[in-house]
């Protein structure tokens, strides 16, 4: 699209190697826009950056695992060298690991916190001195609904996620002086990516994303519509905004569902072996955009508010059950 307002502009994508992240980079790509993919996937991310290039983008790729502080340096300062700036950095690279806690290797709980939660402020931290000395800069975190609805089983991906969203409420307070330096977080519901399907699964049984799952260029096209109206908060499908308030009205009720609800379909759920997944290093399949997890529903206020009142009557019938009991 010519004489864009993106056309031009350098946008630094991580985990550009597959779902949200590959995604967004093809979105950005529509606008003649300069990419900077990062990812540790070097096959995945050439592939990326070929579509991106296609669509009508300049493209440069930098190997990069977002745990790792001088990486990430080292991938800024590409970013800068390459066009003299920065406009926009997204914060998408992340892992999933699922287990009993203490089932699962301390060491994979502590590599998931490194690379969730340190590989945002890592990001922040190497892009937030290039913003400054330009006075301008949006960068996008993708979080996710995990940074205020607890995960059971999934205990050091809440951690992390809960850690991103204090962090980045934190740093926009001490950006209050800088008003062309812009953080944007973003908190889409459960996504149809190969993210699960690469994560860590020490629970010896098939995992699945909880329905209803959104298509990734959901979060694509938000990246692209708060890189040019910057907006604090965004949340992504109809489920995610419900789900945040039902949390705040009910946080014991929340964390009881949400692990009874997993029990239940983990007694169900076929056999497998267990699997550090793409938590240490990449893997090898799945490096598409979707995750072919089905269940793409529209959106529809509707639905938003049943889910709502579905879950306020379980926890109503729930807390009666209980008081009837004792």
């Amino acid at each position: 699209m010519q004489n864009h307002p993106l056309n031009g502009k350098t946008i630094v994508i991580t985990g550009a190697s597959s779902g949200a992240g590959r995604m967004t980079a093809l979105q950005f790509a529509r606008y003649k826009t300069c990419l900077v993919l990062a990812g540790r996937n070097m096959v995945a991310l050439n592939e990326t950056a070929e579509q991106c290039r296609n669509a009508g983008a300049e493209t440069l790729v930098q190997r990069t695992d977002t745990g790792d502080y001088e990486m990430v340096k080292s991938l800024a300062r590409a970013a800068k060298n390459w066009k003299g700036s920065i406009h926009v950095w997204v914060n998408n690279a992340g892992v999933l690991a699922a287990g009993v806690f203490d089932a699962v290797p301390m060491e994979l709980h502590e590599k998931v916190i490194r690379t969730n939660l340190l590989g945002y402020m890592h990001g922040a931290h190497a892009v937030l001195r290039i913003f400054k000395d330009q006075g301008y800069g949006t960068l996008i975190n993708n979080i996710s609904v995990g940074g205020y609805l607890p995960v059971p089983y999934g205990s050091c991906y809440s951690a992390s996620k809960f850690g991103v969203l204090g962090f980045f409420e934190a740093l926009k307070g001490e950006l209050a002086d800088w008003p062309h330096i812009h953080v944007c977080d973003l908190f889409p519901a459960f996504l149809n990516t190969p993210g699960i399907h690469h994560a860590a699964n020490y629970t010896g049984k098939v995992i699945k994303p909880a329905p209803p799952v959104f298509d990734p260029v959901h979060v694509a096209r938000a990246c692209v519509r708060v890189a040019l109206v910057p907006k604090p908060v965004t949340y992504i499908g109809f489920t995610a905004r419900p789900l945040k308030w039902i949390h705040i009205i009910c946080p014991a009720f929340m964390s009881y569902f949400t692990g009874r609800i997993i029990r239940k379909y983990l007694d169900k759920a076929n056999l497998i072996a267990e699997t550090s997944g793409n938590v240490f290093d990449t893997v090898e399949f799945g490096m598409s955009t979707h995750g072919n997890n089905g269940n793409i529903p529209k959106p529809s206020k509707t639905l938003a508010a049943s889910a709502a009142v579905g879950l306020l009557v379980g926890f109503w019938l729930t807390r009666a059950l209980s008081l009837r009991r004792s």
